[in-house]
């Protein structure tokens, strides 16, 4: 699937992240080959300091980082990254809940590779999100210096106090245009690859950079090793096995389940091709539209949850690979999720007694409601992303049981393009989708906060309310594990109750890399493998 931006910033989907993975460098980062947190701009883990109501955290930038031109990585591109994440006007809806609570910066007069965050409250995984986001380079995103005029304390959404108001519209003008997020001459950050070709519904490749800052260093999560890497553009699963039997792909990740077990059997695959299936943190799930005055009562949405036969979408379309979750924490975070909730269960009756409840009647050809004086029926129309084989047998299974229930639903396929349109614009029904996570951060304010909830923003459902945005804040404020647990419980509840995101499963990944490689780093932590690792045997 072709990434719809290469961001380093409002990235969507796993595909970008595995490229910029390679482009791009955060302060920390996962380690694929044990899951681990490890330093990779920072020279060690951050010094913490607290104190009452503020946390200090303390980095020292690698002294042999550089950019792409030679140029140091220092505090002031640390700096000017917060600001882009930080300002209004700009695309940063992903990232900028993930930094809120970082007040400010102050660098170290005496060293400009060193740096202070200050930081409001504390909450045990603060020290990972100060340092998990990708730095940019200021001298290639903002080479005219237009953010330059502004403190990182005066960049809040209101713009009113901004005495250069104009520098910013002018760098947000850039900054959000279609082009910056493509072009090759941008998009060239501290990692060990810069981008050489870029061709439209075809490929993605990388070079690696000559004389790459990190290739001397002593580290085993700082890896160049393979000269070019080619990113083929497959539109459908079904092409991208064929491919992949014809010995034409090296590695392909997110197989569908039955062709994966199909693999499994054929003995001159597996001559060629190691097959994994690793635990992931991607997790399926269901939203519904809430806005829409046929699903804002969410008796109606219990309902339709209770239609939804996950046993047999796990079965059917994901052949077993797969665990059924009562919210979007893995089952395989035994603390944080939610042991008294069960999985909704799958019960027509149910469903029926719930839109009855919901103020739904039945007429014998369907279901009926007044809705602002028009006698209104009860029907869906479902979206899932084109390709994706695995949701397009859940909205079958889906379709089916509906229509047991008398409820008529039309199944629609979208291009990845349009299904995030019509997502962002809240143009649709009901879809189905999958999200990515990690063990480490728990911040759901992007997707669930209704600050989030307006055209464009991530929270596609309209869930939410004044005790929900509450309960999102002291999650991300927790200062214990424990208070962090009890919250994350809590919005599981939540969550379960009102029905409008519905989480279905979380499952394996399911990919196969050539035999010829050694040095694999294969891990449920997205993008799944880290290809910069690879090597040839001999």
């Amino acid at each position: 699937m072709e990434p719809e931006t290469l961001s380093p910033v409002n990235y969507s989907d796993v595909g970008a992240i595995q490229i910029i993975n390679l482009l791009f460098q955060s302060l920390l980062g996962a380690d694929l080959a044990g899951d681990q947190i490890k330093p990779v701009l920072a020279a060690r883990m951050p010094e913490v300091s607290r104190s009452d109501s503020t946390t200090l955290y303390t980095y020292e930038i690698r002294e042999e980082a550089t950019w792409a031109d030679g140029s140091p990585v220092t505090a002031a591109d640390v700096a000017f990254t917060l600001k882009v994440l930080k300002a209004p006007l700009l695309n940063n809806e992903r990232l900028k809940p993930q930094v809120e609570f970082i007040r400010d910066i102050q660098p170290d007069e005496a060293n400009p590779r060193k740096f202070t965050f200050v930081c409001e409250g504390y909450a045990p995984e603060m020290e990972l999100m100060t340092g998990d986001f990708f730095i940019l380079p200021a001298y290639l995103f903002d080479p005219k210096g237009l953010l330059n005029a502004y403190k990182l304390s005066e960049l809040q959404d209101d713009l009113s106090k901004l005495e250069n108001k104009q520098n910013l519209e002018a760098f947000a003008s850039r900054f959000n245009s279609a082009d910056f997020n493509r072009s090759k001459e941008l998009l060239q950050g501290s990692g060990g690859y810069l981008v050489e070709n870029w061709v439209p519904g075809q490929y993605i490749t990388l070079r690696r950079k000559a004389g790459w800052w990190a290739k001397d260093i002593d580290a085993d999560h700082l890896t160049a090793n393979p000269e070019l890497i080619s990113f083929h553009i497959i539109p459908d699963n079904t092409t991208a096995l064929l491919a992949l039997k014809n010995r034409q792909l090296d590695v392909l990740e997110k197989i569908e389940a039955a062709e994966f077990n199909q693999l499994r059997k054929d003995s001159s695959f597996i001559r060629d091709y190691a097959l994994y299936a690793p635990n992931s943190y991607e997790f399926a799930y269901v939203g519904l539209n809430s806005r829409l005055p046929k699903l804002s009562d969410k008796r109606t949405r219990q309902a339709i949850s209770h239609l939804l036969n996950v046993n047999s979408m796990i079965k059917v379309s994901q052949q077993g690979y797969a665990s059924p979750t009562v919210g979007p924490v893995p089952p395989t975070s035994k603390s944080l999720y939610n042991t008294n909730l069960k999985p909704v269960d799958f019960n027509i009756n149910k469903a029926k007694v719930l839109l009855k409840a919901a103020g739904w009647e039945w007429s014998g050809d369907g279901w009926f409601k007044l809705i602002n004086g028009e006698r209104t029926q009860l029907t869906l129309e479902v979206n899932y992303r084109a390709g994706n084989t695995g949701f397009e047998n859940a909205a079958l299974i889906f379709q089916q049981s509906a229509a047991k229930a008398g409820i008529p639903v039309t199944v629609q396929a979208m291009e990845a393009s349009l299904f995030g349109q019509k997502s962002k614009a809240h143009e649709f029904e009901m879809f189905f989708r999958s999200l990515s996570g990690n063990p480490f951060i728990f911040n759901f304010k992007p997707l669930l906060h209704t600050s989030f909830a307006g055209i464009g923003g991530l929270n596609y459902t309209g869930f939410g309310n004044e005790m929900s945005d509450k309960l999102l804040d002291e999650i991300n404020a927790a200062s214990t594990p424990e208070e962090k647990s009890r919250l994350l419980k809590k919005l599981q509840e939540v969550l379960y109750e009102e029905a409008a995101f519905i989480s279905l499963y979380y499952h394996k990944d399911k990919l196969a890399v050539h035999r010829r490689f050694d040095n694999i780093k294969v891990s449920g932590l997205s993008p799944n493998y880290d290809v910069s690792s690879f090597s040839l045997k001999n």
